[in-house]
């Protein structure tokens, strides 16, 4: 009778203990979750890195572009074909051997002011192909040229020219864009001059090079010269 006393004493005791093993065991649970949660909660959002810009290659090195260098050049990439104005008041004569600035040859251009077609003004373009006012496709693209320089001078020194300019051709396939500098008064000797082409749609251009001026500044005519006309 004491025996079996003792042993449901015994269980009892193991029942109670076991119990409360289970419910410690239970709290260090619920403790440990809620530690967990508590510190998944702290813990910061991670920051959003911004993804790095894409590097821009920069442009290729521009080689030397001419217009006109010599008569019959092979670098030579537009032609004197853009007649404009009073074209009759014009003579042009690209292989003028008398003191070119370099090379062979330089362009003579003679203009009367006579205004022998009524416009009172006169100019030529250098065109590619020729006689190309934009009803064709033609042209070269200069993108990474900086500036077009040409070199210059008058006859007598005093001359002036209404403008220098690059593009402006219109029509079906115009030019991408358009520069120049003007008026210019020339001197008796060489000169360079320089055209800037930072920030130009350089992307097509078949109006490599012009000139224009008129009898009202120059009534007696006017006689100048050409030479190295190049983009750089």
């Amino acid at each position: 009778m004491k025996l079996r006393i003792l042993v449901v004493i015994a269980a009892m005791v193991c029942l109670i203990g076991c119990s409360k093993t289970a419910q410690e065991k239970g709290v260090k649970v619920a403790v440990n979750n809620a530690s967990n949660n508590a510190l998944e909660a702290a813990e910061p959002t991670p920051a959003v890195v911004p993804a790095a810009p894409m590097e821009v290659e920069a442009p290729k090195d521009f080689k030397l572009f001419a217009v006109y260098t010599d008569k019959a050049s092979p670098s030579n990439h537009y032609i004197a074909s853009g007649w404009m104005g009073d074209f009759n008041d014009v003579t042009l004569n690209d292989a003028w051997t008398e003191n070119p600035h370099s090379g062979a040859s330089c362009i003579k251009i003679v203009y009367t002011s006579k205004a022998s077609n009524g416009a009172r003004w006169a100019g030529v373009y250098w065109q590619n192909p020729a006689n190309n006012w934009g009803s064709r496709k033609g042209g070269f693209d200069l993108t990474g040229a900086t500036r077009l320089t040409f070199w210059a001078r008058g006859e007598n020194g005093g001359e002036r020219i209404e403008e220098f300019k690059l593009g402006g051709i219109t029509g079906e396939y115009p030019d991408s864009d358009a520069a120049g500098i003007g008026p210019v008064i020339l001197t008796k000797e060489w000169k360079q001059y320089t055209i800037d082409l930072r920030g130009k749609d350089l992307s097509y251009v078949s109006g490599g090079f012009c000139w224009a001026t008129n009898l009202d500044v120059n009534p007696n005519g006017v006689t100048f010269y050409l030479d190295e006309i190049v983009y750089e």
